[in-house]
């Protein structure tokens, strides 16, 4: 009875330990399997697994907050010689900056404004000042479907013409008489290029008669004069002074030699 008491005692941990590492040693291919039969650890031991797990991933979790990539350093707006570097202009900005010869020829007529590109973007800048831009959009609208040959693109775009500024829904809606109005109504049942000819006219119209007088002498338009015509005009009168100079100066110089080839001649 003793005997059968002692054998069904459980083995302890380290009598285990010690048969382990004999049956590695006298078997050494049993080496790989020797995780498997490791003992489950007991309640202290994983609990100060445990422990010092949490430990070590708090040390790297707190490592982790600290540790940081170094940002880009802000890049300087000087350059070398200590100079501010101007932003450059897009190509488009460039594009549509006026000359003086076209600020001049603004001034003289409303088809001079709308001949170029760089006239229509100031006269639409202005009218958006004015909260009337929709008529500009609305003329631009039918010189691009003026352009269209593709029969089903000339419908589509027509149509969102006629919705963006006919439709009396729109909040963008052109102001157009009932006879222009009933003549686009009746031009949609069958769209064609030329389908908004008559209320384009009418807005080209009103925009020279109402609009055009006033921008041409609002303030955005006496800057551009001061801007490129009074600085143009300051250097051809310089020019013109610097000239006159230089003439009556080569006439004196030569007026002098005339004298003293005089005065040879008497001696």
């Amino acid at each position: 009875m003793t005997m059968l008491k002692q054998e069904s005692r459980p083995m302890s941990s380290s009598t285990y330990t010690r048969n382990n590492d004999l049956r590695l040693r006298n078997n050494p291919n049993s080496r790989s399997r020797s995780s498997v039969d490791t003992p489950p650890s007991s309640p202290n031991q994983s609990g100060s697994r445990s422990r010092s797990r949490s430990s070590r991933s708090c040390c790297f979790s707190c490592c982790g907050l600290t540790v940081r990539s170094n940002p880009d350093p802000p890049r300087s707006s000087r350059g070398g010689n200590g100079t501010k570097l101007e932003p450059k202009a897009a190509p488009q900005d460039l594009e549509l900056q006026p000359t003086a010869e076209d600020v001049r020829l603004w001034g003289e007529s409303f088809d001079n404004v709308m001949a170029t590109a760089c006239g229509r973007k100031w006269f639409r800048d202005f009218l958006r000042c004015e909260y009337s831009e929709e008529n500009i959009l609305f003329w631009l609208a039918c010189e691009d479907l003026k352009k269209e040959t593709n029969p089903e693109i000339v419908e589509e775009k027509a149509r969102i013409i006629y919705e963006d500024y006919i439709s009396i829904l729109s909040p963008k809606e052109v102001s157009l008489d009932s006879r222009v109005r009933e003549m686009v109504n009746r031009n949609m049942v069958e769209p064609s290029r030329h389908t908004f000819d008559e209320a384009q006219l009418q807005i080209f119209t009103l925009m020279h008669r109402d609009s055009y007088p006033r921008f041409v002498n609002s303030q955005q338009y006496r800057n551009l004069v001061d801007k490129y015509l009074k600085n143009t005009a300051k250097l051809q009168s310089t020019n013109n002074s610097a000239g006159a100079s230089t003439q009556q100066q080569q006439t004196q110089s030569s007026s002098s030699s005339n004298s003293q080839q005089r005065a040879g001649s008497t001696g």
